[in-house]
């Protein structure tokens, strides 16, 4: 028997295949709460590479964040998993599926997604409710898929998000009606889930409607419901006559005496009562699972950090406060820029994120430090090497993941999508200010992960003549050559012009064992980085359990 999984210390950033880690590190029962937005197989290309760290394309989350998946030998061995290893239902329900899709692209998306699903029910408290996030492409498939998995009895909601007012997918030609919703699937481990029921506020024109009397000595606008007994005498209300009226009544005698002392009952023309309901003592409309009220991300959003799935905060703070309590653990197993990770945090919730880029993993801890500042919680990255070694291996397994990582040991953005043209010489850069313009001064990075050598500098001194940057950083894996070191030397110095003596080398390197041991890039920090997009500043919420508004 092998020895049981200890319970992961959250919170924490992972990087790699989200299968292999919840195999690996994520214990039975463990977790509280999962949201996951994978992506959605609708064809559509986006602008970051995802691929395994074994360099061949993945088909766990897609080469190049295509959202498009290929059947291959990946899809067939994950198939026969799930059929030979999975849960009976489980495995009969792919099989079905795939008698009538074949072997096509749908049919891997939903076979990579039927081995997640068992083992996010494996990691699920009982106690514990799990949202995924889809669009119609395939969530008709999935909802099958989770049925099997979780059972069709765990089944609570099909909320319905609406993206958008009006979406420019129609137009002269059109055969459709715009599409401006995804879908999310609401599911329990059991029947005894953690709840808090939510409420948004009443809009003026149900008010006017609504609560149409007012209190002529108080002023305070009404309401009014039924105080009849429901089922009548038969289901056990309380009969007798009041006012001239007899009949099955929700409260007794008493209560109801005590309503009227407290001027809470409301007597039509013929001495009817009916309770009074006060629009200042509202707690709003229960929400129900057509989510109108949360609106998508625009360009000009201050939440908006150019991820291209990017959801918004408001819509995992709903989905947390309803489904969990503070210090409960919340995951997210394809976290992209971490809105689940932040809105966990800001609520007092431990968290454990999960994404196979280091170009992800960089932009979550950026918007983290940057939301939260000096109140950001400790946590820690698996899965990033933590040595000259380690990196190497990573160098070796994947280029393109050696170089997002090595980007963002210096806070540098990738330039371009590696696979797409030809390279330029510039794989990163990094913006800041040095003076009150506005404008922002460039570095431009490059990065290399074998053998180096002179000629590699004169290049990248081209390649910021050519680029316009102020300043050029080499970050390489190898130790550099001393003609190198000259090469770099001959760049000479940068110096802004409203810090005359304050002097920069203008070509520098740097080995990734240097930045492991923590020394830095020399420039300009007279102002807040400008190279990723700020996310807001945010406070995290005080107290045990916040408020479920909205």
């Amino acid at each position: 028997m092998p020895e049981p999984m200890p319970e992961p210390a959250p919170n924490r950033l992972y990087f790699g295949d989200n299968l292999a880690i919840l195999r690996e590190h994520i214990a039975d029962a463990s977790v509280d709460l999962i949201y996951l937005d994978p992506p959605f197989n609708s064809n559509a290309t986006y602008n970051v590479l995802f691929r395994e760290r074994s360099g061949d394309e993945s088909a766990a989350q897609i080469t190049a964040f295509d959202d498009t998946w290929r059947w291959s030998l990946e899809s067939e061995h994950a198939y026969q998993d799930v059929v030979t290893q999975g849960p009976a239902k489980a495995g009969a329900l792919l099989a079905a599926m795939r008698e009538f899709l074949g072997q096509n692209d749908m049919m891997a998306y939903l076979t990579m997604m039927a081995q997640r699903m068992i083992e996010l029910r494996r990691v699920l408290k009982p106690t514990g409710s799990i949202y995924l996030h889809c669009d119609p492409t395939a969530s008709h498939y999935l909802k099958l898929m989770m049925d099997a998995v979780f059972g069709a009895d765990k089944f609570r909601n099909e909320i319905v998000w609406k993206r958008y007012g009006a979406h420019n997918d129609v137009g002269q030609g059109s055969t459709r009606f715009g599409r401006v919703h995804d879908t999310i699937l609401l599911y329990g481990k059991s029947e005894s889930v953690t709840w808090h029921q939510g409420f948004v506020p009443l809009d003026d024109s149900y008010i006017q409607t609504t609560y149409r009397h007012i209190e002529q000595d108080t002023g305070r606008r009404f309401t009014t419901t039924p105080l009849t007994g429901p089922g009548g005498a038969e289901k056990g209300n309380p009969v007798y006559e009041w006012n001239g009226h007899t009949r099955a009544w929700r409260y007794s005698r008493d209560t109801m005496q005590k309503l009227d002392e407290e001027g809470r009952l409301y007597y039509s023309r013929t001495g009817y009562p009916r309770r009074k309901l006060y629009l200042d003592e509202s707690r709003g409309v229960p929400v129900q699972d057509m989510w109108y009220d949360i609106n998508s991300l625009s360009g000009s959003n201050s939440e908006r950090l150019g991820y291209p799935t990017q959801k918004p905060e408001a819509l995992l703070e709903r989905i947390i406060k309803a489904s969990s309590n503070a210090g409960d653990v919340v995951l997210d197993p394809f976290c992209g820029c971490g809105t689940a990770v932040v809105a966990a945090e800001r609520l007092n919730r431990r968290w454990i994120g999960i994404d196979i880029t280091h170009l992800a993993i960089s932009l979550i801890r950026h918007r983290l430090h940057d939301t939260f500042g000096d109140e950001l919680r400790p946590y820690s990255v698996i899965g990033e090497p933590e040595d000259a070694a380690s990196a190497a291996a990573l160098a070796e397994n994947d280029r393109y993941q050696f170089e997002w990582w090595a980007l963002g040991l210096v806070d540098a953005r990738p330039a371009r999508d590696q696979r797409k043209g030809a390279d330029s010489g510039v794989d990163g850069y990094i913006n800041f200010f040095d003076d009150n313009s506005g404008q922002p001064r460039r570095i431009i990075v490059q990065v290399k992960s074998g053998h180096v050598n002179r000629g590699m500098i004169a290049t990248l001194k081209g390649d910021m003549e050519r680029e316009k940057a102020q300043l050029g950083l080499f970050v390489t894996l190898a130790e550099p050559t001393r003609p190198m070191r000259n090469e770099a030397a001959s760049a000479g110095f940068y110096e802004p012009e409203h810090y005359p003596g304050l002097r920069f080398p203008r070509l520098q390197i740097l080995t990734v064992a240097q930045l492991l041991a923590g020394q830095t890039a020399e420039y300009p920090r007279m102002g807040r980085q400008s190279t990723f997009r700020q996310a807001p500043r945010r406070r995290r919420t005080q107290g045990s359990q916040p408020n479920l508004t909205g």
